[in-house]
């Protein structure tokens, strides 16, 4: 969509733009991924289909269960290194991809206006509310801090983000997001994302979980209390709501296993007796066989090496790989090459 059908939602004398780049229904593309993922041998949907209301509630909820490090692991080294990252940027904007609440951004924020560098916020995010709500909150807590909000999807509206304005930019693409990615995909995204960042000034700061004990790795989406198994089957209800599919939810039970070749996480749901669904809105009827599996989410895992692989694919050079004290969870810190 070009910049003229972008809508303004803020007055013009006001320290907050919000343009709009998604048409009514673009927030979610749900039957066009219907009708790809579940025509595959294999069946696959994307993760973001777990996040409608109920969806983002019980990952709320996921982030404060024992089992599941990556929030807290990533919080940690924000709180502690902050200043440090502050430091070592100098940075003048954050443009934030998939920014949500910016719960954790804020601790940025912070360093950076604490540092006097922090000019203005970039959140870019598919809820048109939650970067209103984002935007009265940074502005209130930071004095003269500039929002140019763009509520759009980061695989397609990158585009749209602002030239950098007057000093070092630093795009961050927090909680481990780059690990829904397949490999090509992922390397194929952090060269879109490159191309926002200026050689010898700007930096992207990414935050990826870390290979570790496949113990530690499996309980934190099989947590004992059950939450995870409801974020997983949330994508059946999300189908029978939306798309007036008529899945049996309970007749799915949830699946997470770390591959170890590949080093990463899958989440399927399992079919446990087969099952005919239909799936009205896309004129589609899907069989499945018992304990036949649908892929819902991939969640890859990095070493050092593969993240400098990846990046270095991407025209990125890791300058700074930050972890938390028990080294789960790791913020690094990219530069373009050259």
């Amino acid at each position: 969509m070009s910049t003229t059908a972008a809508r303004l939602t803020r007055v013009d004398d006001d320290p907050v733009v919000i343009r709009s780049f998604l048409r009514p229904g673009d927030e979610r593309t749900l039957a066009d991924d219907v009708l790809d993922g579940l025509t595959r041998p294999f069946k696959e949907l994307p993760p973001k289909h777990f996040y409608d209301a109920r969806g983002a509630e019980l990952f709320d909820r996921i982030c404060e269960l024992p089992e599941y490090y990556p929030t807290r692991a990533e919080r940690s080294i924000l709180v502690s290194r902050a200043a440090h990252i502050a430091q070592l940027t100098q940075a003048a904007e954050i443009v934030e991809l998939g920014s949500g609440t910016a719960e954790k951004t804020r601790v940025l924020l912070a360093a950076l206006a604490a540092a006097g560098t922090l000019r203005r916020y970039v959140p870019l995010d598919v809820t048109e509310g939650m970067i209103v709500r984002c935007a009265d909150e940074m502005t209130a807590l930071f004095d003269g801090l500039q929002v140019h909000g763009i509520v759009g999807d980061f695989e397609r509206h990158l585009g749209h983000v602002p030239a950098p304005g007057d000093g070092p930019r630093l795009v961050a693409f927090l909680g481990g997001t780059i690990g829904n990615f397949t490999p090509g995909a992922r390397r194929r995204f952090l060269r879109r994302v490159g191309a926002l960042l200026r050689p010898g000034i700007d930096h992207l700061l990414l935050g990826t979980d870390l290979v570790k004990d496949t113990r530690v790795l499996e309980a934190a989406y099989n947590d004992s209390a059950g939450v995870t198994a409801q974020f997983n089957r949330n994508v059946l209800h999300v189908m029978n709501r939306e798309l007036g599919a008529d899945f049996h939810v309970d007749a799915f039970e949830h699946v997470a296993f770390f591959d170890t070749e590949r080093e990463w996480i899958e989440m399927r749901l399992r079919a446990t007796s087969r099952q005919r669904v239909r799936i009205p809105a896309v004129g589609l009827e899907v069989e499945f066989a018992a304990r036949e599996e649908l892929r819902t989410e991939i969640s890859a895992k990095f070493t050092r090496d593969r993240l400098v692989a990846d990046l270095a694919a991407a025209g990125l050079v890791l300058e700074h790989m930050l972890t938390d004290d028990d080294e789960l969870f790791a913020l690094s810190l990219a530069t373009p090459a050259g």
